[in-house]
């Protein structure tokens, strides 16, 4: 699904910072994986390089057999709305909309008619448990309802991965543990996962740790490797 090789990013400067330096990395299908690594460890720049949001210098980066490679913007935005949904801390929700409507968004750029997107976005909320707040705005719901309604827009156009970029930075522990629990629910139908983090909590909860610092892979840690820790993943959870 996901295959790097030799993937080098620099972003030029007065100091160019070089901020991945080699990254070899295989993603298979269905797979849930985090990256994980401290700030400035460079796992959002891969996350944004593996999102199509961000170029790379040198390397290979094939997503599903296709070279990703000095793609025009229209052909980026037609690969990122087809191939991949994206989940952020900061939800991303548009503030004027209500969760239908942000929901829908995504089907809006397919072409899709007003009323079978929203039928469709009201399909997604009511499975992550949000049909009665379909019609509210974003200043109305808490933290944990935006992002349901977030993972439902990420959703609704069927992507081959989701991406999540600190999908919990911006909850509290409970609601942590309820997200986490949708993202495992996802990962069970057959859903490809990648949730990028710097919380342990939420990074051992995944099949495969991928530990990123200052730019390098430094080892991939398997779920079969942890399963006899002896610690609850609620007690990781900040």
């Amino acid at each position: 699904m996901i295959h790097l090789e030799n993937i080098n990013k620099t972003y030029p400067g007065l100091v160019p910072l070089h901020v991945l330096k080699g990254v070899n990395l295989d993603i298979e299908k269905g797979e849930f994986v985090s990256i994980m690594g401290s700030s400035g460890s460079g796992k959002s720049t891969l996350l944004n390089i593996l999102g199509i949001l961000d170029t790379y210098d040198e390397g290979k980066y094939f997503l599903d057999n296709t070279l990703i490679k000095d793609l025009s913007e229209r052909k980026a935005a037609e690969y990122r709305n087809r191939m991949i949904g994206f989940i952020f801390q900061s939800f991303n929700l548009i503030s004027f909309k209500n969760a239908v409507e942000n929901v829908a968004l995504p089907l809006f750029y397919q072409g899709i008619s007003r009323k079978k997107r929203n039928a469709l976005a009201l399909e997604y909320l009511d499975r992550l448990g949000l049909k009665e707040w379909a019609h509210h705005m974003p200043n109305e719901m808490s933290g944990g309802q935006k992002q349901r309604v977030a993972i439902a827009r990420a959703l609704i156009t069927k992507p081959q991965i989701l991406l999540a970029d600190e999908p919990t930075g911006a909850l509290d522990s409970k609601t942590s543990i309820e997200v986490m629990g949708i993202l495992k629910e996802l990962h069970e139908q057959g859903q490809t996962i990648v949730v990028v983090t710097h919380e342990s909590g939420i990074a051992y909860q995944t099949e495969k740790i991928i530990h990123i610092k200052d730019g390098l892979i430094q080892n991939i840690e398997t779920n079969a490797e942890r399963k006899d820790s002896p610690f609850s993943m609620e007690g990781y959870i900040k």
